[in-house]
């Protein structure tokens, strides 16, 4: 990881861990001066963002360490593990917010929230959706899994605010409109915001799982690479190529066939231009390895020679 790419992942990180606290110190009192189950559950969801934010933090520190003796292709899937950790966090904290939800609406609600909840939840909605772009963007360009996980993570809030939005207006207009049906509505909407909390935190683990597990890049995403190595002088056919995620960057794995009539040593420079070529194209490639075949026409790979402008001369 660039000294740039971090600082800017940290940032982010330190962004949405202050935005978090504020957020839930703000809805936590709210909350409880208002007597809403809803904003508590909201508050409680913001808390749980806080240690997801830290885990963020310190899976983008992890990944930034140079490669070693034994984790010779670096450390770039810190960044995964850590959005496994903010995935399961989310799924914790939407059961909990679950099962408080419905004992409330077990033991019965007489008493619709005060008016003032809803200004935290005006500000909550702002401040969460502004933290959505901002990381989402961000983890984009940087192809950051951990903060496009934490994003998202602030788009779940921003849903169930306007959840609990919708919960404690109607029990206030319950109040106003002498309906103790409507006080319903508060409770009501923590257990929807524990539902889209349990939805997003399994989609992110199971995302996050995917890509910690070696996952390779489909074809269509690699043809760049391919079209690439295949235009450097003296490659004849590119036999394979497989490009694999290593958190946020891409460790790319590929089988040439040269003219099976030079030496070793040119064949060893011809492999050189293709790592230089591909690592100097792609920011997102941190690492090539090649292996040089004597170019065969019964190779067992599609043949692409005939494709090439330069194959007549190659054999020569």
């Amino acid at each position: 990881m660039s000294e740039q790419r971090f600082e800017k992942a940290q940032f982010a990180a330190w962004l949405s861990i202050i935005g978090n606290i504020a957020l839930a110190v703000l809805k936590g009192i709210f909350g409880w001066l208002s007597g809403s189950k809803a904003l508590l559950a909201d508050a409680a969801n913001s808390a749980s963002d806080v240690a997801g934010s830290i885990a963020v933090l310190i899976g983008l520190k992890a990944a930034r360490r140079a490669p070693d003796r034994d984790h010779p292709y670096g450390h770039g899937k810190a960044e995964s593990v850590s959005a496994i950790i903010v995935s399961v966090l989310l799924l914790l904290v939407g059961l909990e917010i679950g099962i408080n939800s419905v004992k409330t609406m077990y033991a019965g609600v007489t008493q619709a929230p005060e008016e003032f909840a809803l200004i935290a939840i005006g500000i909550s909605i702002v401040v969460k959706e502004f933290l959505f772009h901002y990381n989402f963007r961000l983890g984009k360009k940087l192809s950051s899994q951990a903060l496009i996980a934490s994003a998202w993570d602030h788009r779940t809030d921003v849903m169930s605010s306007v959840a609990v939005l919708i919960g404690v207006g109607g029990a206030v207009l319950g109040a106003y409109m002498n309906q103790p049906l409507l006080y319903y509505l508060d409770p009501l909407a923590g257990l929807f915001v524990a539902l889209l909390v349990l939805r997003m935190g399994y989609k992110l683990v199971m995302e996050s799982v995917h890509k910690t597990i070696d996952h390779v890049l489909h074809k269509e995403d690699t043809e760049e690479l391919l079209d690439t190595a295949q235009r450097v002088k003296g490659v004849i056919t590119v036999n394979e190529l497989r490009a694999r995620e290593h958190g946020h960057y891409v460790i790319v794995d590929i089988k040439i066939s040269v003219n099976p009539r030079i030496t070793v040593s040119e064949g060893h420079d011809i492999g050189k231009a293709v790592k230089h070529q591909l690592l100097s194209k792609f920011s997102h490639v941190s690492d090539v390895f090649i292996h040089v075949n004597p170019y065969d026409p019964g190779y067992p790979y599609k043949d692409v020679s005939s494709e090439h402008p330069d194959f007549p001369t190659l054999l020569h």
